[in-house]
């Protein structure tokens, strides 16, 4: 039979239950780390509502393309997964913005910015390919994020494999767009007509 102290959970599995449960319990900070990466796209949308209107329903867009609205779920979810992850991270290095948390949280500023910009250039300035190349910097920042954040909080670091499959949708999307705009014989053809 396995003593008490067996029957405890290992000190790793305790810290992601903890995390888990600091959902509940989180910092009035929290809320800001929640915010913050919404920042950029309710700028973004307020200054460019009416230049992006139908935009997306242009049928150049590949026909495997999310609907729009789930694309926006996508980037909504993403952004609050990334916020979370943040602050767990801030909150294991001890809060506050001292000398520890320069770099952590330094770099996810950085691809932050960068995860604006995308946004900008896809679905303001539509230059996708200077989207994709940028979405290309953003998915090495990630990865960098990840790998930087895995010794502090390992379920920060794990939260973020979502939004590199979501860039990894959205470089595909963008690579479309700019391959369809530079070469129009590589569009799709309706259905019953032939291309000359």
């Amino acid at each position: 039979m396995p003593s008490a102290g067996e029957w405890l959970p290992q000190p790793e599995a305790r810290e992601r239950a903890e995390d888990f449960a600091s959902v509940r319990g989180m910092q009035p900070q929290g809320t800001i780390f929640l915010a913050l990466p919404h920042l950029g796209p309710i700028l973004l949308w307020l200054l460019t509502r009416h230049r992006m209107s139908g935009w997306y329903d242009n049928p150049k867009k590949p026909p495997w393309c999310p609907p729009h609205k789930v694309l926006l779920a996508g980037w909504i979810t993403i952004y609050f997964v990334m916020g979370y992850a943040s602050y767990l991270v801030w909150k294991n290095l001890g809060g506050g913005f001292g000398w520890p948390l320069a770099l952590p949280l330094g770099l996810y500023a950085v691809q932050l910015a960068v995860s604006w910009a995308v946004l900008i250039l896809f679905f303001a300035a539509h230059t996708h390919g200077l989207a994709l190349l940028h979405l290309l910097l953003l998915y090495g920042l990630v990865v960098s994020t990840a790998l930087i954040w895995h010794p502090i909080n390992k379920l920060a670091a794990v939260l973020l494999l979502p939004y590199l499959a979501w860039l990894t949708v959205t470089a595909s999307i963008a690579y479309r767009l700019w391959r369809d705009s530079l070469c129009p014989n590589h569009q799709p053809q309706p259905m019953g007509e032939k291309s000359d």
